[in-house]
């Protein structure tokens, strides 16, 4: 009786603070049309070796194209350490196995513009293959617990992302509505990100559910997009755990990674040894 009543108390009070956290955050253009769709479904082991050192194994299913498009498989090992009660240290490895999309665009120079049978910034060539990257992060997280039960983090997370060299045999032309038969090599590549999150979660001891909104901004010299979340996690136990969450992620100046605009519905689950 006096979870519930606490709980019926959370309620309403995350039904007041939501509202408003949402429309700081979530920018005017995140219910264009033209947005896609996907989903996210991950599932967590954690190990805590004693008070100050945990590792975890993560493995995450992304979709995009409206659900209908398998966008990326991964599994990740991570470690953290407390340094203080308020600060932990965090690195950690992922495996990205990417379902590819990579289109060329028409330029002012090429024949097809200057024929006339193409208008520059139309769609030239396209290729679609599975490739592996792989991404390392070192990361720093503050929080600290404001009015009450709420409590305010901070995650300051550099990653770097590897992507091998790889060739197609051919790609689709948009043009001639055929494959050009042609192969076509891809560079490897690396890529710095600075990642930004500040979150606010409603903490209370002894509740098994905790709300939380947050802002993430990526940078790559330059601010190339933002993720918006609203999401809960819920305690089963003291071994299990679910989250859910939604989350619209905004591309500002991400040219590498050829993204829309996404809204995207998360599932997960977490087991502590």
């Amino acid at each position: 009786m006096i979870l519930n009543s606490i709980y019926n108390k959370v309620k309403v009070k995350v039904k007041k603070a939501l509202p408003l956290c949402l429309l700081a955050l979530l920018p005017s253009s995140a219910m264009a049309q033209s947005d896609d769709f996907g989903l996210d479904f991950s599932l967590e082991a954690q190990k805590k070796i004693n008070k100050q050192w945990s590792i975890g194994l993560e493995g995450e299913l992304r979709t995009r194209d409206n659900t209908k498009t398998v966008d990326r498989w991964s599994i990740g090992l991570g470690v953290d350490y407390k340094v203080l009660k308020w600060l932990k240290a965090s690195a950690g490895y992922n495996l990205l196995y990417d379902n590819n999309q990579n289109i060329s665009y028409y330029e002012a120079a090429d024949d097809a513009v200057l024929d006339g049978d193409a208008e520059v910034g139309d769609p030239k060539k396209c290729a679609k293959y599975w490739i592996a990257r792989h991404r390392f992060n070192v990361s720093l997280t503050f929080d600290k617990k404001i009015l009450g039960d709420f409590k305010l983090s901070l995650r300051e997370r550099w990653q770097y992302t590897y992507r091998p060299e790889h060739t197609v045999s051919e790609r689709w032309s948009y043009l001639d509505q055929a494959y050009d038969g042609k192969t076509k090599t891809y560079s490897g590549k690396g890529k710095n990100v600075l990642r930004s999150r500040l979150q606010l979660e409603y903490d209370k001891k002894g509740l098994p559910v905790t709300p939380y909104v947050n802002a993430e901004l990526f940078n790559a010299w330059s601010l190339q997009k933002v993720r918006y979340h609203v999401g809960l996690d819920w305690k089963l136990s003291k071994q299990h755990s679910i989250g859910a969450f939604y989350r619209y992620q905004h591309i500002r100046n991400d040219d590498d990674d050829n993204e829309p605009n996404i809204h995207m519905i998360g599932l997960g689950y977490k087991f502590k040894f």
